[in-house]
């Protein structure tokens, strides 16, 4: 059986409110993504109880930091049996290499990726802090950069997913957040897309937080979302 591509973002502050949400969904129709905010709560004792329940868990902590740091995070993120992490590639090639060391090479090891340019981000923010060029052509050269370091696969903008495909080959995987259904708000998002036009551009892997987390019926409205998919293969 096929895995879903869906990964739903648990952006809440209460383990709690996050397990009372994870008890309405099921591993068959999506993955989980931890990030800073709910992790900083709960630290690794909810992470190990989502993997104990079956589910694959994206832990989105973006490492950004000295090489040895990376490697040392990489190798504690890991040990927890999550799915994938991800890191920062702007922390450049050394400390995602150190990274890749750190995740190890058994054959359960996680999914090692990296953020190239937040969505939220656009041509006025990239010029804010020095990065010149298009947004494309700077996820481009970081999507780069993270292959030649030995890296799984990058977090871009579904934007820019077929541009990555065509560059770098169909086994680089790529994680696109700014996922919004028909009809959705765009919320704080610049840079965004549909779940099936996403995954026609060529995303793997779909972060879906807002329109499934608050939705009157989460496992409906994933589901939904499901149903629009479903007459595109899928990988695992």
């Amino acid at each position: 059986m096929q895995k879903s591509p869906i990964i739903v973002a648990l952006d809440f502050n209460l383990p709690e409110v996050a397990l009372s949400l994870v008890d309405r969904l099921t591993p068959e129709l999506c993955r989980l993504k931890v990030g800073k905010q709910l992790f900083t709560i709960a630290g690794p004792a909810l992470v190990s109880q989502l993997v104990q329940r079956g589910f694959d868990v994206f832990l989105d902590l973006k490492f950004h930091d000295i090489p040895t740091t990376v490697e040392l995070a990489s190798r504690a993120a890991a040990s927890l049996g999550v799915w994938m992490i991800n890191v920062h590639a702007l922390g450049g090639t050394d400390m995602m290499r150190a990274a890749r060391a750190g995740v190890g090479n058994a054959s359960d090891r996680p999914m090692l990726i990296a953020v190239t340019l937040l969505t939220s981000m656009n041509a006025t923010d990239m010029a804010d802090i020095g990065l010149a060029g298009t947004p494309e052509t700077v996820v481009l050269r970081l999507a780069h950069l993270a292959q030649l370091s030995g890296l799984d696969g990058v977090v871009c903008s579904a934007q820019e997913a077929t541009l990555l495909k065509q560059h770098l080959g169909a086994d680089f995987k790529l994680v696109t957040p700014g996922i919004r259904p028909v009809s959705s708000e765009q919320d704080d998002q610049q840079r965004v897309m549909t779940p099936v036009a996403a995954l026609m551009a060529g995303s793997d892997y779909l972060v879906i937080g807002r329109p499934v987390t608050h939705a009157p019926d989460p496992l409906r409205a994933l589901q939904d979302i499901h149903q629009q998919i479903s007459t595109i293969s899928l990988g695992s």
